[in-house]
């Protein structure tokens, strides 16, 4: 609904491949952060912890928000072309609601997944709004996807990507329900610092004349970083 297609410029063949270079190594480097994957130390604080502790666990989901790839390039994608704080709030929200419902049904029923499976789909929301922001779909179909339900869709799988994480960690029954909505609190404080920051930095680079003109590449290369992510998982997936 708020995409704007982007008319592909002439750009440097040797900076694009330049930058697509320096995200490949940025996400190589931080392989461990990648997706839903957790610390070392947070694993086995969550393991051993029994009892409601709120504040642990509100820092807990702030943490992993802020590190989290997946959620800050597709948050990154779904604002791109929105300038309203209006229209920000309700894709935002659209977001979360997905991404608490399935986080805290997924743990609760104890219904799981592949966490492979998932976060490669993961990737694939990236690509698919990096594709949207560029038009494609528009000029392949001769429609818009409604922007709105794929957010909503999206956000419902990376609750379930966490849910299945947190499974597998094996959270004491003793406070189970307060802690994991002391997380989920600290996940959306974590997507409002998150979100945040992007908005303070597409609001100062919005204001230049280079936004239009480079629009086009930085999707290129946020579809890029989607696509690693996928191939990252599959390969995951194939060896495990």
């Amino acid at each position: 609904m708020f995409t704007r297609t982007i008319a592909p410029p002439w750009i440097s063949t040797r900076r694009l491949l330049l930058a697509v270079s320096l995200i490949l190594l940025t996400l190589a480097a931080g392989a461990e952060a990648w997706a839903h994957n957790v610390a070392e130390g947070d694993k086995g604080y969550i393991q051993e912890s029994t009892g409601f502790l709120f504040w642990p666990f509100v820092y807990l989901g702030a943490k992993h928000m802020v590190t989290g790839y997946d959620h800050l390039l597709f948050l990154f994608g779904v604002i791109f072309f929105l300038y309203r704080m209006k229209d920000i709030g309700l894709y935002v929200t659209l977001f979360a609601i997905g991404h608490s419902t399935t986080m805290l049904f997924g743990v609760l029923s104890g219904i799981s997944a592949n966490a492979y499976i998932i976060d490669a789909i993961i990737g694939l929301s990236v690509v698919y709004k990096a594709l949207d922001n560029l038009g494609a779909f528009q000029r392949w179909f001769g429609s818009q996807p409604d922007t709105r339900a794929a957010t909503l869709i999206f956000g419902f799988f990376h609750g379930f990507g966490l849910a299945t994480k947190i499974i597998e960690f094996q959270i004491a029954d003793e406070g189970l329900i307060p802690n994991l909505i002391a997380f989920n609190i600290g996940v959306e404080i974590g997507q409002l610092l998150a979100l945040a920051a992007i908005l303070i930095l597409m609001g100062y680079w919005r204001r230049t004349s280079s936004f239009m003109r480079h629009a086009f590449a930085a999707n290129v290369l946020l579809m890029t970083a989607g696509f690693v992510l996928v191939g990252y998982q599959l390969a995951g997936y194939a060896i495990s």
